[in-house]
């Protein structure tokens, strides 16, 4: 009998032997560039010309295009459930599809009803295609060597806007919005669906045993203390560095710095997250799950507290957004290891699926709260400190994330 003293450890990074579908992981980093740059980036490009082309209010295209994100964090749970069991290519490539047929929908919306449908659409295709079910693939076909593949992807997904908004940008100058967004869609068809249909082929493992602290399955894990603290840690970081990412813009506008230099430095932010998802592995495994939870999200509000509180000059405030950037890379990888650092493999797809909700639903909603907030508060600089103080009690909340659970004991 071997018993392992390990309450709680580091993510597992090493090297397995396990043949590894590499087909899927290659066709998982471009479909992630791809429907992030065409069903998410693409939106915020196309909207100024989209309302003053229709005449519809921005903030009804924008609430059609948050709407979306929340039906994502809803229908994530059921595909969470469906890849648990059967995989990922039914779900991923049925999703490719919807994803194609939602923005062909949008594309030709004579009426906001229509738009908003088509973006409902959006939603479902989201849940299917975005991170959270490549997240499922990866953790149960590479598992116990998950982060890296998860770091790989991440770093293909973090290219989505590098590669897109510019693209999308470039075909509405000499095509509308309509004509650029069906372009888009053939874009999405041709890349997303044969890759999930035919590299995601590869059998489904059967889910591992569960770890021997873990009784009564997935169940008593999604309504236990442990679950429900981490899913409020997680959702109050997500809805302070969610409003940050939207509101760094207006902050440095309001601080005199021109339009230029603002996108510079949100865009250098950008690169931050793709250099912080790098460090991941590294820290994963000299940290354990709890600590590295708490340190992350800690230092996502003392980058937010120092955005609110530095004013200048620009070299220091471009530093501070790279250094953001890097913390919201890290929380991202985070996330995606948050259950089987905790509770193993078994029901990853379930359990994540019901992590990501209110996540994803706090970071539809904190752009609009957050506009809504500046203006009471007297201005970007005091919203900044609010969110620092949403994050920092999302760093204390973690310390109930800690699942109460005996040693391990392994038996040969």
């Amino acid at each position: 009998m071997t018993t392992l003293n390990t309450p709680e450890r580091g993510a597992a990074t090493g090297t397995g032997d396990r043949s590894r579908p590499r087909a899927a992981l290659l066709a998982l980093c471009a479909t992630q560039i791809t429907s992030w740059g065409i069903v998410y980036y693409a939106f915020p490009v196309l909207n100024p010309e989209i309302t003053a082309n229709t005449g519809w209010p921005a903030g009804a295209t924008t609430a059609a295009f948050s709407a979306a994100l929340l039906v994502s964090a809803l229908a994530g749970i059921r595909v969470g459930r469906i890849i648990d069991h059967r995989g990922p290519r039914t779900v991923m490539t049925t999703g490719s599809v919807l994803g194609v047929l939602s923005i062909l929908i949008v594309a030709a919306a004579p009426n906001l009803p229509v738009f908003f449908a088509g973006w409902l659409l959006a939603g479902l295709a989201m849940a299917s295609t975005f991170y959270q079910p490549a997240f499922a693939a990866i953790t149960r076909w590479w598992a116990p060597d998950h982060v890296r593949a998860l770091t790989l992807v991440t770093l293909a997904g973090g290219l989505a806007s590098t590669v897109f908004a510019p693209l999308t940008a470039a075909l509405a100058e000499h095509m509308s919005w309509r004509a650029t967004y069906a372009v888009l869609a053939l874009v999405l068809a041709a890349v997303t669906i044969p890759a999930h249909a035919f590299a995601l082929s590869a059998p489904w493992p059967k889910a591992p045993p569960a770890p021997a602290h873990i009784t009564g399955g997935a169940d008593a894990v999604a309504r236990s203390r442990p679950f429900w603290t981490l899913a409020a840690a997680l959702t109050l970081s997500a809805f302070a560095v969610s409003a940050v990412v939207v509101a760094l813009v207006p902050l440095l506008l309001e601080r005199g710095f021109t339009t230029t230099e603002a996108a510079w430095a949100l865009g250098l932010g950008g690169a931050g997250q793709t250099l912080g998802r790098t460090l991941y592995a590294t820290i994963a495994r000299r940290t354990g799950a709890t600590a590295r939870t708490t340190a992350l999200i800690a230092l996502g509000a003392l980058t937010t507290a120092a955005l609110a509180l530095v004013p200048g000059p620009y070299g220091l405030l471009v530093a501070l957004s790279l250094a953001a950037g890097m913390v919201r890379g890290n929380l991202t990888l985070l996330q995606a290891t948050a259950i089987t650092d905790r509770w193993g493999t078994t029901h990853y797809g379930r359990l994540s699926g019901l992590l990501a909700a209110p996540t994803t639903a706090a970071s539809a909603l904190a752009p609009f709260a957050g506009a809504a907030l500046a203006a009471p508060l007297g201005g970007y600089p005091q919203l900044f400190g609010l969110l620092a103080l949403i994050a920092g009690l999302a760093a204390l909340v973690t310390f109930g994330t800690k699942p109460h659970r005996p040693a391990l004991v392994w038996r040969s």
